[in-house]
């Protein structure tokens, strides 16, 4: 009995090892969406985090946007000028000498250009405090000034050095003619000037699958592409993954796709040029964003010695028949028609 058990568990380890596991584990089965959502972000909701390990905030500031980071700046500057003049306000305004006393709103804003002037430790010199209480405070001012903009300017120059793969997608993948048999393809573009070399590429397909005893579990594929590397990525790539027998996708017809949730993950690694480091991109196509007979429209075409690519049309594309060993006629009509 001993004996059965430590075989029961060795071969549930060999299992184990052979299961091809990505990250999202293979129970996400009641899911009815995507994994992977099309901006490279995962699917994930996250509860019960602790405050700082939700802030996160250095990530923050270096991932956001240009337009939320500068706005996050200004916003910072106004309202630390504004909570420093009201600070002034309460001390009272005749501690700071040089401020013209005619009405309120002179001395208010008085208060809040002499803030502004602490904190960016320019001092023009018109007006100065006077007194222990708005001494202390102006000190206390311009040395927070010191520590934010010292901060900004790291935050700024992270921005600026690090690299960052803007890759463009097609819209849609295609299950097309390829050779003489079909394929699984899409089609990017890098949206940059900056070169990007040694463009490496790693598919994976997912999809429901139900066990012999009726249970739903998540699999994972890894496809092998007809070319998974490029040393330089100068012009658009189509990446395809040849639908042979020994493929996960052959004889899926669209209604099986869409049923299993199927979904594709693409990881592309890269090194960037301009800086040497490795940059990384990812997205996904579901079942849904797959396209079944259509081929890309050509986005390139050479005039007077000069090759011009249109990044416009990635994502053009036009129909053509779909047939070949890996759907017979027959079911590729009668999927056609569950899909209308």
């Amino acid at each position: 009995m001993a004996l059965l058990k430590r075989h029961i568990r060795h071969h549930s380890l060999e299992e184990a090892e052979k299961r091809n596991d990505i990250g999202f584990g293979t129970l996400v089965t009641d899911v009815p969406t995507r994994l992977i959502n099309r901006d490279g972000s995962f699917n994930v909701k996250r509860l019960s985090e602790t405050f700082w390990g939700k802030l996160n905030l250095y990530n923050r500031l270096i991932t956001i946007s240009w337009q939320k980071f500068f706005l996050l700046v200004i916003s910072y500057f106004f309202i630390t000028n504004l909570i420093f003049a009201l600070a002034y306000e309460l001390i009272g305004i005749e501690y700071l000498h040089g401020i013209e006393l005619t009405n309120e709103w002179t001395k208010f804003y008085d208060a809040y250009f002499f803030s502004a002037q602490t904190l960016t430790t320019v001092g023009y010199g018109r007006i100065a405090p006077h007194g222990f209480i708005a001494s202390t405070v102006a000190s206390i001012e311009s040395l927070l000034g010191l520590l934010t903009f010292a901060l900004a300017t790291g935050l700024l120059y992270a921005r600026f050095s690090r690299p960052e793969a803007r890759i463009l997608y097609s819209k849609n993948a295609l299950i097309a003619p390829y050779l003489d048999i079909t394929g699984l393809m899409f089609r990017i573009v890098n949206e940059r000037q900056n070169q990007l070399i040694d463009v490496t590429v790693e598919l994976v397909f997912t999809i429901l699958e139900q066990t012999p005893e009726g249970k739903k579990v998540r699999k994972y594929y890894g496809l092998p592409l007809e070319r998974n590397k490029v040393q330089f990525f100068p012009m658009n790539w189509t990446i395809v993954h040849p639908i042979i027998e020994e493929s996960p996708v052959f004889g899926m017809t669209r209604e099986d796709m869409l049923k299993g949730e199927a979904e594709l993950f693409v990881l592309i690694k890269a090194t960037e040029d301009t800086f040497n480091q490795s940059v990384h991109s990812r997205m996904s196509y579901h079942a849904k964003e797959m396209v079944w007979g259509a081929k890309y429209e050509s986005m390139i075409w050479e005039k007077n010695g000069m090759i011009t690519m249109d990044l416009s049309k990635l994502s053009d594309i036009r129909e053509v028949p779909l047939t070949s060993e890996y759907i017979p006629d027959d079911k590729y009509e009668e999927s056609e028609k569950q899909a209308d």
